[in-house]
């Protein structure tokens, strides 16, 4: 089954097609890093017109790339959310005209589910079942993962979600926009031990998340320094504002594989691609005989491969949608579907 993925959740537009949620025909993203970099974040009506100017382009050159033709989309998947309701929306728009026009079943599919199906490309066998951990500029979530369609949440990030904080630390050391791949990069110069910012780690055995104290930190630290910090500074706030994200993350990924009795842990989401997050998971003395699993970093950012896999998935058990099918904008939200 040949599906065609569309995602426009946030910032980036997306199409795929991807044939029995394995074989990856195409992959075109259109980010929209430039237009949004000089505000410090994505701003939605800013990105909702982008979308629908770039939309059907995507979708066109997705399938050059493939070389198919639209009599060749045997299925559809699109992001329904959670994600900008306005960007969501010029998504679903396009695959319902499509799956209308063509005569083909076609499903909406949980953005954050989405990321979480990105690892079936690479394992063909999965031992089910697994934690997913979630961690992206809008959402840092745990996952529970029964099967692939499966999922249910064990915890979730109660203020910023780390890619946020991250993006807003960034902003405060005047670094620019995103600040996820700038403080990795600095970080990787500085003293992670130099500054003893806080693991904000809830109640015991919480598996919910919070970064706004750490953020809070951060700015209170180099409004004590004053003035216009120097470099050796800055990649020293990075390093350590870096470490005291990673902890969490990996603290919170291991006490869930612990609660539920399992070895797997998979990594999903644009913070996956943090050299020094995925650094820690591969160690074994701070892992203790937990395995992580990370897709590519290409797969890790918001795509639409990831969409048509999970799509495939939903499409397998029989999930369709129809045309009364719309966005929303916050996990919990869902239909129910997947």
């Amino acid at each position: 089954m040949k599906v065609l993925g569309i995602e426009s959740s946030c910032d980036e537009t997306a199409a795929a097609l991807v044939l029995d949620g394995r074989g990856i025909l195409s992959n075109v993203v259109a980010s929209q890093v430039s237009l949004h970099g000089k505000y410090g974040g994505v701003v939605p009506e800013l990105a909702s017109r982008r979308h629908a100017e770039t939309i059907l382009p995507v979708v066109e050159e997705a399938l050059s790339q493939s070389g198919a033709g639209l009599q060749d989309i045997e299925a559809i998947a699109v992001t329904q959310g959670p994600g900008l309701v306005g960007s969501l929306l010029v998504g679903i728009a396009v695959a319902k005209s499509l799956a209308y026009v063509l005569n083909v079943p076609w499903v909406g599919v949980n953005h954050i589910h989405s990321h979480i199906a990105a690892i079936f490309l690479f394992e063909p066998t999965w031992r089910f079942p697994f934690i997913a951990l979630v961690v992206s500029g809008g959402h840092t979530s745990l996952f529970r993962v029964e099967s692939h369609t499966q999922m249910s949440l064990l915890g979730r990030t109660r203020d910023d979600a780390a890619g946020e904080a991250f993006d807003k630390v960034a902003q405060l050391l005047g670094l620019g926009y995103p600040g996820g791949e700038i403080i990795d990069r600095l970080g990787r110069e500085g003293d992670r031990a130099a500054i003893p910012f806080p693991r904000t780690l809830l109640e015991p055995e919480s598996l919910d998340f919070s970064f706004s104290g750490i953020k809070t930190a951060v700015l209170h630290h180099v409004k004590r320094l004053g003035g216009k910090l120097s470099l050796p500074q800055i990649q020293e706030i990075s390093a350590s504002f870096q470490e005291a994200v990673v902890d969490t993350l990996v603290t919170k990924a291991l006490r869930a594989a612990d609660k539920e009795s399992t070895k797997d842990v998979v990594v999903v989401g644009g913070v996956a691609c943090n050299s020094r997050l995925r650094e820690r998971f591969t160690q074994g003395k701070y892992t203790s005989g937990i395995e992580a699993h990370f897709p590519p970093p290409a797969l890790c950012t918001d795509n639409a491969v990831m969409v048509a896999v999970a799509g495939f998935h939903l499409l397998q058990e029989g999930f369709r949608s129809d045309l009364s099918l719309n966005a929303y904008s916050r996990l919990g939200r869902e239909n129910g579907q997947g």
